[in-house]
């Protein structure tokens, strides 16, 4: 394969605009019950103590996080940490590979833009091609999923174990 060498692949940046408030998007990212409306699947926050946090209370920095499948709550998808949490527009969390991903939710031409930032990805060419690459493609799902679900419409995410290859994950 040739060498990747013009293009910075520690890093990806992607937007998307939604029709609802920061407030809303923010508490879709932080919250468990948010989180669960439209992202891989159920999610646990827990506070420096390992306490769970309430469904609709939100993350706050240090706290930890689990991720489970919708359709299988006793699998675990991943674990992390919240890295940031300012309580209304600005979060980040560790995520595959411990690389750190950061949304940042703002007004653009009346309309919120969440910005997801996922970073210090490693560069060699088997990582690029399996992480940069499969994580690029499921958070522009994900992203397109929440804005469905912020906006009123579908939960687009595949609940059919037996449906295979498919986008909607």
């Amino acid at each position: 394969m040739a060498q990747l060498t013009n293009n910075d692949f520690s890093q990806f940046k992607l937007r998307v605009n939604i029709k609802t408030s920061i407030e809303n998007a923010y508490r879709a990212w932080t919250t468990s019950s948010g989180v669960a409306a439209w992202f891989l699947g159920g999610m646990v926050f827990t506070d420096a103590n390992g306490v769970e946090r309430p469904v609709d209370s939100p993350a706050e920095p240090n706290d930890e996080y689990t991720c489970y499948f919708t359709n299988k709550p006793g699998v675990v998808i991943i674990k992390g940490k919240v890295l940031k949490a300012n309580g209304k527009d600005t979060y980040s969390f560790s995520f595959s590979k411990g690389c750190p991903v950061s949304v940042t939710i703002y007004s653009e031409h009346n309309e919120t833009i969440v910005e997801l930032i996922e970073s210090n990805l490693p560069t060699d060419e088997e990582t690029i091609r399996k992480h940069y690459v499969g994580d690029s493609k499921g958070w522009i799902f994900y992203l397109t999923n929440l804005k469905s679900v912020l906006e009123g419409g579908l939960d687009l995410r595949n609940r059919n174990d037996d449906i295979k290859n498919v986008i909607t994950h």
